[in-house]
């Protein structure tokens, strides 16, 4: 089965990240080793049918390889690298309004909040899982069939990952008002002002948390205090622009918010190895057809 879904992966797949047609599934196809790559997680469940994948978020760290499933909850910026090729993965992105009607029409009332922070949770998946995920994905053979059975194999899926190991923390991404929620609520608040100047006690506020709290769940959530959330977003897009040829590194730093050129130097390279002018230029050679 993991063999079949593979397949369907890669023949609907268009280089490494291809959008499709059925409503919030993303392809992912690998068959070459690369560099570790920056991303921003969002709410998702990403199903890997052949292959593994390390992702790093500040101190926490998780593999996934052929079998499994990973969800996360929240918005985040994490550090990937596939450590076994071929790689192939469909992504599901989660949807509160479809999950939360899912739930309604099984009958549940709102689940109770978890000690724990949610976040992140992987398991493996079961061959019923495994066998709607195909099935979801094989929408792509048959477009006319899309509008009217997507919805129904998409609830088909939640209902099964409800009754896997993930559930209780899926549940939990209903939730209006918790602290998963809350944290959730910050974390897209910091990548939405990354580039301005904030303080704890702003984020704290925007959490409705005391900013002890704040960090305690923050930081369980993400492997990242809220303040180093906010300086790992600013190297990621600093990257991502230097990568793209943007001017000087001292332009970049501005734009990312960095007063100062000189630390934004030395925090670049004690995250990525190099200054940021040749990391650059090392990950443009890298890109470079044939590099």
């Amino acid at each position: 089965m993991l063999d079949r879904l593979s397949a369907d992966i890669a023949r609907h797949s268009v280089g490494l990240w291809s959008e499709t047609a059925v409503p919030r599934l993303s392809l992912i196809t690998l068959d070459e080793l690369v560099a570790p790559a920056d991303l921003l997680y969002d709410p998702m469940v990403c199903f890997i049918s052949d292959g593994a994948k390390r992702a790093v978020a500040g101190e926490r760290s998780w593999t996934t390889a052929r079998g499994d499933m990973f969800l996360n909850t929240l918005r985040v910026p994490v550090t990937a690298s596939c450590e076994r090729v071929p790689y192939r993965s469909a992504i599901m992105r989660l949807d509160t309004r479809v999950l939360t009607e899912l739930l309604l029409d099984m009958g549940e009332s709102s689940p109770r909040p978890l000690p724990g922070p949610g976040g992140q949770v992987t398991a493996t998946m079961t061959p019923e899982l495994l066998d709607a995920v195909t099935r979801w994905v094989r929408l792509l053979d048959a477009p006319d069939d899309i509008g009217p059975l997507a919805p129904r194999i998409e609830g088909e899926i939640l209902y099964r990952l409800l009754g896997s190991p993930l559930g209780p923390v899926l549940r939990q991404f209903t939730l209006a008002d918790s602290a998963t929620a809350r944290v959730r609520a910050a974390a897209a608040w910091i990548c939405e002002h990354y580039a301005e100047p904030l303080t704890v006690e702003e984020i704290a506020a925007v959490a409705h948390m005391s900013t002890a709290t704040l960090h305690r769940r923050f930081k369980a959530a993400t492997g990242m205090s809220p303040l180093r959330f906010q300086k790992q977003l600013r190297l990621q897009e600093a990257r991502r622009r230097l990568t793209a040829g943007e001017t000087t590194a001292a332009s970049v730093a501005e734009a990312v918010g960095y007063v100062s050129a000189t630390q934004f130097s030395r925090e670049y390279r004690s995250v990525y190895g190099l200054p940021p002018m040749r990391d650059a230029a090392r990950l443009r050679e890298q890109l470079a057809p044939g590099g």
